[in-house]
């Protein structure tokens, strides 16, 4: 009743439908700059191809944004701790988990319900049938059912945010995975089904692909009941009813956490008149670094002892792209974007980008939530001593994310299938990105206010970039042409999106340095896939390389130099 009379919301809602609409006109540009389009064929052709874009667009942001946002929204009031004061109202469980859960995908389900009259506006290009559109959006609402339920349920049973932020990343790939494994002959065929059958029910983006084709492989009875996407919208709408029935039973049995408890030293509690010394720690004591920042980082359980869990998991993704990996005929056809044995390192590689920023901005969040930022502030530590010191910390505790896909890279060099030159532009780029998206995450930590607008902010951006390169090279292949002469029809796109990063990054505190690093970021973006594209590797990694790694100092000399203006104690005319 509040929520949807702020501008944000409406501004939103145009924003997104009218990108939608820019990739559709993006898509006509290069077509007619490459082909003539002639005849009700042509047309139908065309709106089969652009609808075959945006569905699976709209479906990764519903799927990415519908966890992390449920998932930021309640470890936000876990570290504020009002989720107590919740639990101490008349709410009942379900209007607490659910009402939570839903409030916080409202901007979602706004976003796929606004976009929905743009979808069936194709339909009259031809090649789009409203059958194809109810399945594609029913894929999709049922797909950020799930994902909600999911970063619901694991910011509720989790304590810290970046356990649940990156909980729930890693259980989103895993699900991908999953997919991909089934569709792979995993399970072989069950109840006259075939594994691509069963893979799309299980898979969101294979039930996607199958929702614009006839029904799978199986019987006329299934068939009849919607084939493969019909199957992913019953498990997936069970799968989400699942996890919000285990949430509501044990909501109050995870909240407050046991681990916030005071626990006795000796086992035993004191009686009144005994003394007790309640600044001993058991144990001896430990010698602090010079930099007790980093120190506390490196030497402590900073962000909880359940981490271990969460590098468990990423070690599950890693062994999952490793053996796919092995798994993979080099020999095999070269026809799309990347050479095959490349593609078991993608996933691997974007969820190592997420779980450094989730945890570089959480580190600065909890800091500002518990209130310690402000005493860091009064003591004799020196801005570069907290930023280096955090940043040394999010590398430490993330050397599992920065390491092994190294390690897959020295494995496809030892193997043959990549070069020594391909090798160093490999690991440098991986180097410069992670060094930004840590960066970033401190950035957004202490320009942003409350926890939630950080987190959206930031690993918002992580996405944007990630789904803007990825959606580029898919429609660049898709509409094969001269790429260079592709440049007119993405102008439109990459200045609203150079414009969207610095609102982003420097609206609050604006500077010279993010504006000459966030609005040319699209066109080096640009360049660089164009140049990869067509084999010019070196290039595509030194225009990367050397954007991000500006970018990456137009955020950190602020944030030593201007520290007091980066976290918001004052203004740059004060």
């Amino acid at each position: 009743m509040t929520a949807p009379r702020g501008w944000r919301l409406y501004f939103t809602r145009a924003v997104y439908v009218g990108s939608l609409f820019g990739l559709v006109v993006t898509a006509w540009l290069i077509l007619l700059g490459s082909y003539t389009l002639e005849g009700p064929a042509a047309l139908s052709r065309f709106g089969s191809a652009v609808f075959a874009v945006i569905a699976p667009v709209q479906l990764a942001m519903a799927i990415a944004f519908s966890a992390l946002l449920t998932a930021a929204a309640v470890a936000q009031e876990k570290d504020r701790r009002t989720l107590e004061l919740l639990l101490l109202s008349r709410l009942t469980n379900s209007e607490l988990v659910l009402g939570k859960m839903l409030a916080s995908m409202l901007t979602v389900l706004v976003l796929i319900t606004a976009a929905a009259p743009l979808m069936v506006l194709l339909t009259l290009l031809g090649g789009v049938s409203h059958g194809q559109v109810l399945r594609v959006l029913g894929v999709t609402l049922a797909a950020a059912a799930l994902a909600g339920s999911l970063g619901s349920m694991v910011a509720l049973w989790r304590e810290k945010t970046f356990q649940s932020l990156a909980a729930t990343a890693i259980a989103l790939v895993l699900w991908l995975l999953l997919g991909e494994a089934v569709a792979n002959g995993l399970f072989g065929t069950l109840a006259d089904l075939s594994p691509e059958d069963w893979a799309a029910g299980l898979s969101p983006f294979r039930a996607m692909g199958v929702a614009n084709r006839a029904a799978g492989s199986g019987t006329a009875e299934f068939a009849a009941v919607g084939g493969p996407a019909g199957l992913f919208m019953v498990l997936a709408s069970a799968a989400a009813i699942g996890l919000n029935l285990l949430a509501i039973l044990r909501v109050r049995a995870w909240n407050p956490t046991r681990e916030l408890l005071p626990s006795s030293t000796n086992g035993a509690e004191s009686t009144q008149g005994e003394e007790v010394d309640i600044h001993a720690a058991p144990g001896p004591s430990r010698r602090v670094w010079d930099n007790p920042i980093l120190w506390r980082e490196v030497c402590t359980w900073a962000y909880g002892k359940k981490i271990l869990f969460v590098r468990l998991g990423y070690l599950a993704v890693f062994a999952v792209c490793a053996i796919a990996l092995f798994a993979t005929d080099s020999t095999a056809r070269r026809g799309g974007a990347t050479p095959p044995e490349a593609l078991p390192l993608v996933p691997l590689m974007v969820v190592s980008l997420v779980l450094v920023n989730a945890l570089a901005v959480t580190s600065i969040t909890n800091e500002r939530d518990l209130k310690a930022l402000d005493l860091l502030l009064v003591t004799d530590l020196s801005p570069k001593e907290i930023v280096y010191g955090k940043l040394g910390g999010i590398f430490f505790n993330s050397k599992e994310m920065l390491l092994l896909p190294l390690a897959l890279a020295g494995f496809l060099w030892w193997q043959g299938a990549l070069g020594n030159e391909n090798l160093l532009f490999v690991s440098v780029g991986l180097i410069v990105v992670n060094a930004f998206v840590a960066m970033l995450g401190v950035h957004s930590g202490m320009t942003y206010l409350t926890s939630r607008s950080a987190v959206a902010v930031s690993l918002g951006t992580v996405l944007f970039l990630l789904l803007g390169v990825g959606v580029c090279m898919r429609m660049m292949v898709a509409f094969q042409g001269s790429f260079f002469n592709q440049l007119q029809a993405f102008l439109a796109f990459m200045l609203g999106g150079g414009a969207g990063l610095f609102v982003a990054l420097g609206y609050r505190n604006a500077s010279p340095a993010i504006g000459w690093a966030t609005i040319p970021m699209p066109f080096a973006s640009f360049f660089a896939i164009t140049s990869f594209l067509n084999g010019g590797y070196g290039s595509a990694f030194l225009v990367a390389a050397g954007m991000y790694g500006f970018a990456t100092a137009a955020m950190l000399v602020p944030a030593i130099s201007e520290f007091d203006v980066a976290t918001g104690r004052t203004s740059a005319q004060d």
